[in-house]
């Protein structure tokens, strides 16, 4: 079993910035991808980026490349999520989700289904 824990999330002005952090344990050891998700109000739940720990190939949807940075540490214990240059339509609830499958194609952690551990979320509210 893997437990993920979110924090960092809070109410700021667009323009400004958030780290998100994800605190892991448990079986760390059986992680091979760390993944962002967001949802909003009223919408599904979205890509925002992903992390392998065997290469540390990114992945990011293409509305927060350029202003979102996905990382890691090397003891795989935490994962986190430089967020820069916010605006309205980053506000979500944005959870850490773990997976235990390796894939060759980064493509196939942009899907939730791929995670099978997740944190209860961490709210970002930007305002305008």
């Amino acid at each position: 079993q893997v437990q993920l824990v979110e924090s960092g999330g809070g109410s700021v002005q667009t323009g400004n910035s958030l780290r998100l952090s994800c605190a892991v344990s448990g079986r760390t050891f059986t992680i091979a991808a760390m993944g962002w998700f967001r949802q909003a109000p009223g919408k599904e739940r979205e890509f925002v980026a992903a992390l392998t720990w065997r290469g540390d190939n990114t992945y990011y949807n293409d509305s927060v490349k350029g202003r979102f940075t996905i990382s890691g540490d090397n003891g795989r214990n935490a994962a986190y999520l430089e967020m820069n240059n916010l605006s309205p339509e980053d506000t979500a609830l944005y959870y850490c989700a773990a997976s235990t499958l390796n894939y060759p194609h980064g493509n196939c952690y942009q899907v939730p289904r791929t995670y099978g551990y997740w944190g209860r979320g961490t709210q970002v509210t930007v305002s305008s």
